[in-house]
């Protein structure tokens, strides 16, 4: 079974849109000349530890182009003995793109629950692992770490499936993006969205030796359901080669990430 790798920076780019139309009126007298203006500006294995690295996520503005200036309009010369006038209209300012819609806890564990039977094939690898591999995240890690993109093949997958889980609800911002569940549960510490209670949906970090420390983290999955007598049912991937429901004791529970979910 390979390692669990660890994280690299998320980049997010934002474009911004903007514009400022102005316009120009000029009136004239008889005879005069007017001119108008217009312009538009603008039970898994115990994960080997690759040396730490701290995760972090740039969110960076990319600014809109400004725009050229079109030409003059022109305006007759002769007005026939009476005043005329010329103006432009404002053009209206472009809609902003509507926020992506975010999902419900509810809607995570379905898509969790649909991958449930998923298993490696003869060479220790899957549909998640091969995702991960294909993405730019894997770019970033791999330059970060070292290895090679190959490498993540094979390697333990659990925190690649949660990965794998958020980018198809377009969600990553909030579930995280990471092959390694050390990295991948600081990232939530960072974000302030950290803590020790079980909540459907909330991503959950063992480690089966009962250590509260981020550092000892061991395997990822998802909460299902908190059963109210110190266990949870979870739904995880690389858990005997595959995707399955578990009932684990909270005491194997280093912490809980919290998605910010739809209500």
């Amino acid at each position: 079974m390979g390692k669990h790798r660890k994280p690299g920076p998320l980049t997010i780019t934002v474009r911004t849109t903007g514009g400022l139309v102005a316009g120009a009126v000029v009136i004239g007298t008889a005879a005069a000349t007017a001119q108008a203006a217009v312009g538009a500006p603008g039970g898994v294995p115990a994960q080997a530890k690759p040396p730490a690295a701290a995760a972090a996520m740039n969110v960076n503005a990319a600014p809109s182009k400004s725009q050229k200036t079109p030409a003059p309009h022109d305006v007759p010369q002769q007005m026939s003995g009476r005043a005329e006038s010329a103006s432009a209209k404002p053009a209206s300012p472009a809609s902003p793109a509507p926020a992506p819609k975010r999902p419900t806890a509810a809607q995570a564990i379905k898509l969790a629950e649909s991958q449930v039977g998923t298993s490696e094939d003869g060479n220790g690898e899957t549909k998640f692992a091969d995702w991960y591999s294909s993405t730019g995240r894997a770019k970033e890690t791999v330059q970060r770490d070292g290895g090679s993109i190959g490498e993540y093949k094979d390697a333990a997958w659990c925190s690649m499936f949660i990965s794998w889980i958020g980018d198809k609800l377009g969600f990553n911002d909030q579930m995280g993006f990471d092959a390694w569940t050390v990295a991948h549960a600081k990232w939530f510490e960072e974000q302030g969205r950290w803590g020790d209670k079980p909540k459907p949906g909330a991503i959950v970090f063992y480690n089966w030796g009962g250590s509260k420390s981020i550092d000892d983290i061991e395997h990822v999955g998802m909460v299902v359901k908190d059963e109210g007598d110190g266990t949870i049912k979870t739904v995880e991937g690389n858990t005997d080669n595959s995707v399955m429901n578990r009932e684990r004791s909270e005491d194997q529970v280093v912490g809980y990430g919290y998605p910010d979910y739809a209500n």
